[in-house]
C-alpha cells in the first residue's frame, strides 16, 4: 500500500510550538540552506539557539566554536559569520561546532518541542527530506513554513513546503524553474542589491539548488544541548 501521511502546513513560531508528528521546519533564505552547507563542508554539527546572548554565551564557553547568525538578515556584531553560505564557505569550519542564532530558522526548531521529531527544511535537501519521511512512515508530518523574520508569508518558504507536499503525495512537480520563479521574490531582492553587502548574490545562487544534497539534519540531543546532524538513517535510507 502506498504510504500518504496527513500533512499539516502551519507557520511561524506559534506553528513551530503546535507541530506535532514529524515537523520539518522550513527556512530557505537562508537559515536551513546554510545549515546544510555547514555540514556538507565539514561542520561537526550545528547548534541551534534562539537568545543571541545564549549564542555569545555557548561561543564564551568554547572558544573554537564557529558563531554565526542575524537579525532583520544582517550579521550580528561580534560574530564570526552572518547568515551566509557564500560567508560560510570561505571559513574553516572542518571539524568544528557551530553556534547558529537567526531571526526566523532558529526560533522554529528551538519552539518545535511538542513534535515527535524535527527536520530542518530547505530546497537543497528536499528530496532527501522526502525520502527519509517515506522511510520512517509518520502518520503526520507538520510543515512549518517560517517565513519573512516569523512574522510575513515568503515565496521561497511556501514553494518549498509545496514541493515537499506534493512529493508526499506521489507527484513528481518540475524543480527546474524554481531559480527563475523565486528570483523575482520581495525576499530575494537583496541578494541583486549591490547596497546590501551581508546578502550577495551567490547566496541566492547556494540556497535555490534544489536536491543538491543527499542528507537530513534532525534535530537532537547534543549532550544538555540539542544539535543539528545526519541521523544514522539520513543518509541514503533504504
Amino acid at each position: 500500500m502506498n504510504y500518504r501521511p496527513e500533512v499539516r502546513v502551519v507557520d511561524f513560531v506559534a506553528g513551530a510550538r503546535d507541530a506535532r508528528g514529524l515537523a520539518v521546519v522550513i527556512d530557505v533564505f537562508r537559515a536551513f540552506s546554510v545549515a546544510a552547507y555547514a555540514h556538507a563542508w565539514g561542520a561537526r554539527s550545528i547548534v541551534p539557539v534562539a537568545s543571541v546572548d545564549d549564542a555569545r554565551s555557548l561561543k564564551a564557553a568554547d572558544p573554537d566554536a564557529v558563531l554565526i547568525g542575524e537579525r532583520h538578515a544582517r550579521k550580528l556584531p561580534g560574530f564570526d559569520c552572518g547568515n551566509s553560505p557564500t560567508e560560510l564557505e570561505l571559513m574553516d569550519i572542518q571539524g568544528r561546532t557551530l553556534i547558529h542564532t537567526t531571526h526566523s530558522g532558529t526560533q522554529g526548531l528551538t519552539n518545535a518541542v511538542n513534535a515527535d521529531e524535527v527536520l530542518t527544511g530547505a530546497l537543497v535537501n528536499a528530496g532527501a527530506i522526502v525520502r527519509y519521511i517515506q522511510w520512517r512512515r509518520p502518520p503526520l508530518v507538520t510543515l512549518v513554513r517560517m517565513g519573512h523574520e516569523a512574522t510575513q508569508r515568503c515565496d521561497e518558504d511556501d514553494l518549498c513546503a509545496e514541493l515537499l507536499q506534493r512529493r508526499l503525495a506521489g507527484e513528481e512537480p518540475e524543480v527546474a524553474s524554481v531559480p527563475s520563479r523565486l528570483r523575482s521574490a520581495a525576499s530575494a531582492l537583496k541578494f541583486f542589491d549591490p547596497a546590501c553587502d551581508w546578502a550577495p548574490e551567490r547566496d541566492f545562487e547556494l540556497c535555490t539548488a534544489v536536491d543538491r544534497f543527499d542528507f537530513i539534519l534532525q534535530l537532537q540531543p547534543d549532550g544538555s544541548l540539542a544539535a543539528l546532524s545526519v541521523p544514522a538513517a539520513g543518509i541514503h535510507p533504504t
